[in-house]
């Protein structure tokens, strides 16, 4: 048989995340609470599968996750359906408005929760398998330009924005780019669509009623979009390190991205799935070291000057910080290992890199990548804090305060886009 012409077989599930009103609340600085929920916490899967070889992705409706989590939920993944670990990619859709998976800020990881996560996961992906059915692939390029912007811009004395207080702020200089795409893979069965993934690259913040949990303004639109196509849709996080939606109106993001992705689902052009491929692949880097005095100065510099609604005492967030550093104070130049993966979809290439992406890094790799179309899928398998350019940490600004959100050497970012490149060109 040729190769472009071997079947694929897709199945598609979610599984709920149970949480609860007892449950602190990440997103935020400081803990947070939440009464009820609108939509629902999920984990989505998607199993792919040609001849014999199977590659899976899970999105999760949490902040983030990291690798002990993850690895352990692969381990029982593959020892229930065979998929092996190195050919499944999980990430979190970055919702701030759902119970504490990874400990951050001013809140601690709720073990109870993290196993709804992981039981959630594992059932999800259990089910897919269960679901496989011959299906074509259809892929469409669309975009949104209106929901995010490049949020890391320059202020009259040098800082970085953090947190807008004014409309005033869009007008300011910023300081990398924004990705508009808005890639959409959809698996269908004849007429009917069986599954649907997309991606963009903003932050996941925007609740209707930022008092109840939620998948936030991505989670929503995905969960409007499968009520009309009756079929599991799934949203990927594309790099959104640099980048948020600052003055839209949460039910006019979702409407924005429910459009965006029906458009270019009905402009997605059928494609031959003759590739399945998945490289994932542990890569080191250090925890920075840092001046104690220099990093106290930056951020209650920031607070004290540009103290906004959300901050209440700037003292209380500038308390904060100072405890992330006494913790991180003992692991500076500490060795650790993560993971970077690729999964191969036909010429559609899924990069995912284990925490936030600045947007610099997120074009070099599509510039650079030898495939036609290359989807950046961050907090993918795990979670090692914002990934900045280089220029990043010379304008400084708070995704490069140094805390559990922040640790990584100024050279990581790029050292990981080389490493991505060595990978895409070894297949």
């Amino acid at each position: 048989m040729n190769p472009k012409t071997l079947p694929v077989r897709v199945g598609a599930a979610s599984a709920p995340i149970h949480a609860d009103d007892s449950m602190v609340i990440a997103g935020g600085i400081l803990p947070a609470q939440a009464t009820g929920q609108e939509g629902a916490l999920r984990a989505s899967a998607v199993v792919i599968a040609q001849q014999e070889k199977k590659i899976c992705l899970v999105s999760c409706d949490v902040l983030m996750l990291q690798r002990d989590l993850l690895d352990d939920a692969c381990a029982r993944i593959e020892n229930e359906t065979a998929i092996p670990a190195e050919n499944i990619m999980i990430s979190a859709t970055h919702t701030h408005h759902a119970p504490v998976a990874t400990t951050l800020h001013g809140y601690r990881r709720d073990p109870l929760f993290c196993s709804y996560v992981t039981h959630a996961i594992v059932a999800s992906v259990v089910q897919a398998n269960n679901n496989l059915q011959e299906v074509d692939c259809h892929f469409g390029l669309g975009q949104e330009t209106t929901v995010g912007q490049n949020s890391r811009l320059i202020l009259d004395d040098g800082t970085i924005l953090w947190v807008p207080t004014e409309p005033r702020f869009a007008s300011l200089t910023p300081t990398g780019p924004f990705d508009p795409d808005l890639p959409v893979l959809a698996f269908k069965n004849g007429s009917r669509t069986q599954a649907l993934l997309f991606n963009h690259s903003t932050h996941n913040i925007g609740a209707r009623d930022k008092n109840k949990r939620s998948p936030g303004f991505y989670g929503l639109a995905a969960q409007k979009l499968e009520q009309q196509l009756d079929a599991t849709v799934m949203f990927l996080p594309g790099a959104s390190g640099s980048t948020h939606d600052f003055f839209s109106n949460t039910n006019d993001n979702i409407k924005k991205i429910e459009t965006a992705v029906t458009n270019a689902l009905q402009n997605a052009r059928k494609v031959n799935l003759n590739r399945l491929e998945s490289i994932k692949k542990e890569f080191e880097y250090t925890v920075r070291p840092f001046n104690e005095q220099e990093e106290e100065k930056a951020v209650s510099y920031y607070c004290h000057k540009r103290r906004v609604d959300w901050c209440h005492n700037p003292e209380d967030i500038i308390r904060v910080f100072r405890q992330m550093r006494q913790q991180l104070k003992t692991q500076q130049g500490q060795v650790r290992k993560s993971w970077i993966h690729l999964c191969l979809i036909g010429d559609i290439a899924m990069v995912g890199v284990p925490g936030e992406l600045f947007g610099q890094l997120a074009s070099e790799i599509k510039r650079r990548s030898p495939f036609p179309h290359t989807c950046i899928v961050e907090l993918a398998n795990d979670y090692i804090g914002y990934i900045p350019d280089p220029d990043a940490y010379r304008l400084g600004g708070y995704q490069v305060w140094m805390g559990l959100h922040s640790f990584l050497q100024p050279s990581t970012g790029q050292t990981l886009v080389d490493e991505v490149i060595h990978m895409m060109n070894s297949i």
